[in-house]
């Protein structure tokens, strides 16, 4: 096998300009060791304003482990980080440009809590840098995307890992495979709850300040570079388009990802429809806040809502649904598992509970990756980067069904979605929800989107649709990228 230079591969990434992506054609085994059972794993972690520092924390303090490098397009951030090394006397590079670190050789693996809107890309290139990659969730920022993060793993056979802890979590895996052995019956329909508290991001008149201490440039990345349009730039990016997918991508994808668990479905969802809107109050996020979507899985459907508004108006306390207000509610024949991350209790049918399931949050995750980047073994994840991907995308199909919606009244919604008990019943608690809130339907009409048909091979929507519906959603597979900041087609 013929070896590239540290020179010659530095001359090879200058091709991201033309889309190629970072040295596409290097060969994996130069830039990544052979590791033995005594050998420390040297991670860099990438984005970590605040999940990402809980990565830091968590993989410092691994046996094995060694956290090597640290980078941020935000200096304050990374200056924060960075301190806390200097503080215990410990050496760690910094990088402001994840390129610059992608050519460091000294790094076996990246954990990534960057913005949605970085992680296809930066997994693409670090698998094609030779690294092993932690990716946080959603794993991709849109459908097409994240089946590239899947190709470059298995091209460059790396360990990708993504951040849906509760795969690692032992209680639950033990209550869905005491519902999946048919202890509660058949599954009627798994139910994926964020009741989760949103306020207001507040409305601008004009672009505001970028903070002095980041590089917009590369925070941007792959998004249109344009005009900072909301009071904060960073988190408040979840509610917009360009680079967040709403909390059914944020928080969500958590739930989304049991609720396919424990349906023991390992592709997408053949229809997914959409009903939804953002209430309560006029701001710059784009995203719905209070949102219902219809998974159309046989013989058992999913269905996912979100609510960012408390449970009535001037009230601090959030709804739940059968106790859950973040969790999963799975109904079956005989009874009902409610829980989440950290176990949960099957009941029966009466709200009696049957057994618990203790768990611990998936509090070792990160362990079971670093044992995976050991074992080289894709079998030995917990979450591999296929398992994100499938639970990513139905997120992204429940947003590219609400973005193609439009207004509709609550009697055309309920005669689109009639010959569904269950979800006529979730659209029922929707209106009164919204209704506790000081909002009428009739006046303030929420998004109806279309109901899209996936063909769950190709994964891409298919059937006529009406005028053209069906084009438009698989336009929104993908989106245009910024050079050099590109995702390529071939990874």
């Amino acid at each position: 096998m013929s070896k590239l230079s540290r020179r010659d591969f530095i001359k090879s990434s200058l091709a991201t300009a033309a889309g190629v992506g970072i040295a596409t054609s290097l060969p994996t085994a130069v830039w990544s060791q052979v590791l033995g059972a005594n050998d420390d794993i040297r991670v860099a972690v990438v984005g970590f304003r605040s999940q990402g520092a809980g990565h830091i924390e968590r993989f410092h303090e691994l046996p094995g482990v060694r956290v090597v490098a640290l980078c941020d397009a935000d200096k304050d951030i990374l200056d924060r980080e960075v301190k806390k090394f200097n503080d215990r006397n410990e050496k760690v590079d910094a990088y402001v440009d994840v390129r610059k670190l992608l050519e460091d050789k000294n790094i076996d693996a990246i954990v990534t809590a960057t913005p949605n809107h970085w992680h296809s890309l930066l997994t693409v290139w670090a698998c094609q840098a030779g690294k092993d990659v932690y990716v946080e969730k959603p794993v991709s920022h849109n459908i097409w995307e994240g089946r590239k993060m899947i190709e470059a793993a298995r091209k460059y056979n790396r360990i990708v890992q993504a951040g849906t802890q509760s795969r690692s979590d032992e209680g639950v895996q033990d209550a869905f495979e005491y519902i999946q052995k048919g202890e509660l019956g058949k599954i009627v329909v798994a139910r994926g709850f964020c009741y989760k508290r949103r306020e207001s991001i507040g409305k601008v008149d004009g672009p505001q300040p970028i903070p002095e201490s980041v590089d917009y440039n590369l925070w941007t990345g792959p998004a249109p570079l344009t005009p900072l349009m909301r009071k904060n730039l960073h988190y408040d990016w979840h509610w917009v388009w360009a680079t967040g997918n709403g909390d059914i991508g944020n928080q969500g994808i958590h739930e989304m990802d049991l609720c396919r668990w424990a349906l023991g479905q390992t592709g997408l969802a053949p229809r997914v429809m959409s009903i939804g809107g953002r209430f309560g109050y006029d701001d710059d996020g784009e995203t719905a806040n209070t949102q219902i979507a219809i998974l159309d899985y046989e013989p058992a459907p999913l269905i996912f809502e979100v609510r960012g508004l408390t449970q009535k108006k001037d009230d601090a306390v959030m709804n739940h649904y059968r106790g859950v207000r973040i969790g999963v509610v799975i109904e079956c024949e005989h009874g009902y598992f409610a829980g989440g991350d950290g176990g949960g209790w099957a009941y029966d049918n009466d709200g009696n509970k049957i057994k618990q399931f203790v768990g611990d949050g998936g509090a070792k995750h990160h362990a079971n990756f670093i044992e995976a980047v050991r074992s080289r073994k894709v079998s030995d994840l917990n979450a591999d980067i296929l398992e994100g991907h499938i639970s990513s995308a139905l997120c992204h199909m429940g947003n590219i069904s609400h973005r193609l919606g439009r207004l509709s009244s609550p009697d055309e919604i309920r005669e689109v979605i009639k010959a569904e008990p269950q979800a006529v019943e979730t659209f029922e608690r929707f209106q009164e929800h919204l209704f506790a809130n000081w909002i009428d339907l009739s006046k303030t009409r929420p998004v109806l989107g279309p109901c899209l048909q996936m063909d769950t091979r190709k994964e891409r929507f298919i059937g006529d649709g009406e005028f053209g519906i069906t084009q438009w959603a698989n336009e929104l597979l993908t989106r245009h990228y910024r050079e050099p900041f590109v995702v390529p087609e071939k990874v």
